[in-house]
């Protein structure tokens, strides 16, 4: 029998960090909030089970992380802002944290989606290497590999900056 309010609350309680998680994977916020509430329903129907086991927020997460690769593996992922939004602030902004912060955004965008899910699932959700494989459903040795390559070429990107190495966590992303 499936729980309608504790399903809601779920989803409410819930509904921010899978959009962080998304964002950090697509870089759009607005793109980020549709792939949470396509993971949503990918919960809800599921929710009977899952509520049983525990397993509510590991689920939702493996989802939104589905729902974003799936997403990039279609050919409507291609599309092109043509212009931009005026009622949005320009990308990057005086301060250098906000200027890391929108190289790093641009940059994450250029690695392959298994290497970028990797990285936000590892290093921004901090999930260990086992837990990185159950949600991207591989092994840990792929995960420390898309891993090593993402950072390897994070850190090139890094090496002609004027901002020096990044470190990860250095601020809220």
């Amino acid at each position: 029998m499936r729980d309608e309010d504790e399903f809601v609350a779920f989803a409410r309680g819930s509904r921010d960090r899978l959009r962080r998680t998304a964002y950090l994977m697509c870089g759009d916020w607005e793109r980020a909030a549709d792939h949470v509430q396509e993971a949503l329903i990918r919960v809800y129907v599921a929710w009977p089970r899952l509520t049983r086991a525990g397993r509510e927020y590991a689920y939702a997460r493996k989802a939104v992380v589905s729902v974003v690769l799936d997403h990039t593996r279609r050919r409507s992922s291609t599309e092109l802002v043509v212009e931009a939004d005026p009622q949005r602030p320009a990308d990057l902004d005086v301060a250098e944290l906000v200027s890391a912060r929108a190289t790093l955004m641009q940059v994450m965008t250029a690695l392959p989606p298994r290497q970028r899910a990797c990285v936000v699932l590892r290093y921004f959700d901090d999930l260990s290497v086992a837990e990185t494989a159950k949600a991207l459903g591989c092994s840990e040795g792929t995960v420390k590999s898309q891993t090593a390559r993402a950072l390897d070429r994070l850190r090139s990107m890094f090496d002609d900056s004027s901002l020096g190495e990044l470190t990860l966590g250095a601020g809220t992303w």
